[in-house]
């Protein structure tokens, strides 16, 4: 799986002033170390093993850099083998060690949220917690690093993200004349009217919500706001911190006094990012993000959300034992959860259900249906309790996730997607266990996560690198050279033929998403003026519902209330057609092996396949020898362009998927734009009526329709896209599609495979040293994973032998 972007598969670029730049430094050893903190003795020795295999190839890596560019440092003109090899090398010495694992954790208000997160990093009380309202009033994200401190970074909107904000809280402001007493009343109690002057009463102070625009862009805030709009607070201690920090995320109840000069700029953070130093708890490359549930009235912290979620390759969906069992907000949630796994790089989820201690024994044993033994305390009665919301929520979340997601979805083969947590009995433990509050068992996947990436990652990097130390001594082999022109000649001929064939497959793959548009845009006419119809009917009418709407319009179809939650018109009103694509759209971009061919991925390892079995068979029957450089060299190459695909078709899914909302929302702006203009008596009925009349207009003008097409048209542009670029020295071909970005690529590898004929040869550095120690090291892939595996029986075996503790809890890697 592909979770963030990959440097492979990309065409060489140009050569540059970066060209010759240093390498960035190596990470101590001593830091290193600190990685490991979180693991058992066992995982720490796997994941030494790893690191170490991953500096050494550094370290060779670098090495060979500096003496590639020594040797052609004063040269005018330098090979483009050597130049492609030079890049490649750079490209491999700066790539990550490990690209962070975002683990979302995504619920509605007082659902135990920062409670929870502060049970996994083992402190009480750190991010604010409250049982009676929302707390968190932004997204945050904790991690842990080689930092002697803790330390917070609160990043602000910007000087012009705040002006527009500011121009829309004033324009929902904005009282219209001539109010009947009845209207007046709604507007007071309106949802968006309320937190437009609670917000800007926090920052400027009481009365500015009859300012203008103009007058508050002159008003000074209350609050220092720094010029760099970043502001970094630092504690020698977790509990010094947290006090610092309190002020800055803890959402400010309308009512209350002013308070610190913190709270007085809440309205303008949007993201704060919490670092821990040497977490013995949660490894270095993990970020657990608290994300509110609904999203946020500014667009920049909007757009901040939704994409904090598409990011997140694991969502956990926290509910309140209470509450679990349904209701809106958590349906609506996890049909968000859902749809992150639709067009961001989601891949797991979980129910995690919170404060799951609570329990009322005389209502429960009077209402027990199940058991026949007695129950003789609280305890029992929790776990039973929490063993049949596992069995229950599990079969219903399976339902959910099969008619949205492809039948073999990795997350539907986990026969565990509930967890019943508690962080108060974590702390307290006067009912469970330690174990029994299932904090260890999410601290255990965490922790298995991580050692499976990393375990990947390493595999990948050292096999790339070995790739590029074939081409070093391609360029130096002799056999058959006179026949090598001819080899790749043929070879070429094939590529193109296969191309071809891709190009026919990702058609027909594509080819299934049509019909299931088709219908959904004929579902999408008939019922549109319907859900329009349930998404402007609020209870009591229209009575503090005014100016919501206005902020509905002012967003162009979305507002995002901390009260009334998420509205998206354009969302519901596409709905219809997405019910109908969402399996078979996930089908497209699962990673399985479907047989009727309508995922992507597994037609694009075929053509890799065939390529290098063509490879193969050409060099047996022209005279390569069975171990040629040439041929290794050309096989490995292949699969390290073929294998950056994913993650750049990961990075296209989202658009491709948003293009229906996106489509319908750009139809209707002018309506939008139309509808927020209106004031006076029954406005909100006059808005109502322009959002019916302009949705009809569009609909019998084909607005549906022309959402297909985009979508069809961005799933064309995914398959072949080329558009040029001018830069300095030279115009660059930008690959887009993919069987551009193949063509390309793979065009580029066969011209070097074929150097020697046309002249490329260069007597490159002496790097045999480096071309041995990196073959030493790709050896020792396998020995590496041979003693993980062996450690990991050997750990299995000796807990089953262990009539004290169970065997580790089940894991998605």
């Amino acid at each position: 799986m592909a979770e963030t972007e990959d440097c492979v598969g990309q065409e060489p670029h140009p050569v540059d002033d970066d060209f010759f730049k240093e390498p960035m430094k190596k990470r101590r050893r001593s830091d290193r170390d600190q990685r490991f903190r979180a693991f058992p003795s066992v995982e720490q020795s796997t994941l030494k093993e790893y690191e170490k295999l991953e500096s050494r190839t550094r370290r060779v890596l670098s090495n060979t850099y500096q003496k590639l560019i020594q040797s052609v440092f004063l040269d005018d003109s330098i090979p483009n083998g050597v130049k492609y090899l030079i890049n490649r090398l750079l490209a491999l010495i700066e790539k990550p060690s490990l690209d962070p694992i975002y683990i979302g954790f995504f619920g509605s208000t007082g659902a135990g949220k920062s409670s929870l997160i502060n049970a996994i990093i083992q402190q009480a009380m750190f991010l604010p917690v409250s049982g009676e309202s929302i707390c968190t009033s932004c997204i945050v994200q904790v991690s842990s690093g080689c930092c002697e401190q803790y330390e917070a970074k609160i990043h602000l909107l910007s000087n012009q993200e705040w002006k527009q904000e500011l121009k829309n809280l004033t324009k929902l402001l904005h009282r219209p004349e001539q109010l009947g007493r009845e209207e007046e009343d709604a507007w007071d109690r309106d949802d968006a009217v309320e937190e437009a002057i609670w917000k800007l009463q926090m920052v400027y102070g009481n009365g500015v919500e009859r300012k203008s625009y103009e007058e508050l862009l002159r008003a000074k805030p209350k609050g220092k706001i720094p010029t760099s709009r970043v502001i970094t607070l630092k504690a020698e201690e977790a509990g010094e911190l947290s006090l610092k920090l309190d002020p800055y995320i803890r959402t400010q109840r309308r009512g209350w006094d002013e308070g610190s000069a913190e709270t007085q700029i809440w309205p303008l953070i949007k993201l704060v990012e919490v670092t821990l130093p040497k977490s013995e708890l949660i490894p270095e490359g993990i970020v657990l993000v608290d994300i509110p549930g609904t999203g946020d009235f500014n667009s920049k912290r909007d757009e901040m959300w939704r994409k904090t979620i598409d990011k997140c390759s694991v969502i956990w969906l926290i509910s309140d034992i209470e509450r679990v069992s349904g209701g809106r907000a958590h349906e609506d949630l996890l049909n968000e959860s859902i749809k992150a796994c639709q067009r961001g790089f989601c891949r797991d989820m979980a129910l995690v259900v919170t404060k799951t201690d609570k329990l009322h024994l005389p209502e429960y044993l009077r209402e027990r249906k199940v058991g026949s033994q007695a129950i003789q305390s609280q305890r029992e009665a929790v776990l039973e309790r929490n063993e049949m919301i596992k069995l229950q929520r599990n079969k219903v979340l399976k339902e959910k996730l099969k008619r949205k997601l492809p039948t073999d979805s990795r997350v539907l083969e986990d026969s565990e997607l509930v967890y019943t947590v508690s962080a108060q009995e974590y702390w307290q433990q006067a009912l469970l266990t330690e174990e029994e509050t299932e904090i260890p068992k999410l601290r255990e996947y965490i922790r298995r996560r991580l050692l499976d990436k990393k375990r990947r990652m390493v595999t990948k990097y050292v096999t790339e690198a070995f790739g590029l130390f074939l081409l070093t001594d391609s360029f130096s082999c002799t056999d058959n050279l006179q026949n090598e022109h001819l080899h790749v000649s043929g070879l070429r001929r094939f590529v193109e033929e296969k191309i071809q064939l891709l190009e026919k497959a990702i058609d027909q793959c594509f080819a299934h998403i049509v019909q299931p548009l088709q219908e959904g845009v004929q579902n999408a006419r008939s019922s549109y003026r319907q859900i329009l119809g349930v998404c402007l009917v609020r209870s009591r009418g229209n009575q503090g519902f005014h100016q919501t709407l206005k902020a509905v319009c002012l967003k162009n179809g979305i507002y995002a209330s901390r009260t009334l939650g998420r509205i998206d018109l354009n969302e519901a009103i596409t709905q219809p057609i997405y019910e109908q694509i969402d399996p078979v759209f996930g089908g497209i971009f699962r990673s399985g092996k479907p047989s009727d061919g309508s995922a992507l991925m597994p037609h694009i390892d075929a053509f890799k396949r065939s390529l290098q079995e063509k490879m193969t068979e050409i060099g047996i029957r022209n005279g390569w020898k069975y171990d040629s450089y040439k041929k290794s060299f050309l096989i490995q190459e292949i699969s390290a362009i073929l294998g950056g695909l994913e993650g750049h078709i990961l990075r296209k899914k989202r658009r491709i998927y948003e293009s229906l909302s996106t489509s319908v929302q750009n139809d209707l702006k002018p309506c939008y734009e139309e509808a927020a203009q209106i004031t006076g008596k029954k406005a909100c009925e006059r808005m109502k009526d322009v959002l019916r009349r302009g949705l009809d207009q569009q609909v019998d003008e084909g607005m549906f329709e022309r959402a297909q097409e985009r979508m069809q048209h961005q799933f064309h542009q995914l398959k072949m896209r080329k558009r040029r670029q001018r830069e300095v020295y030279q115009e660059v071909t930008q690959l887009n599609g993919i069987t551009e970005k193949v063509k390309g690529s793979v065009t580029t590898m066969l011209t070097l495979a074929s150097s020697q004929g046309d002249g490329l040869y260069k007597e490159l550095a002496d790097v045999k040293s480096e071309c041995k120690e990196m073959e030493k090291l790709h050896r020792s892939l396998r020995e590496v994973a041979e003693n993980a595996l062996l450690r990991r029986g050997m750990q299995d075996f000796l807990l089953r032998m262990s009539p004290s503790k169970s065997g580790p809890p089940k894991t998605w890697i």
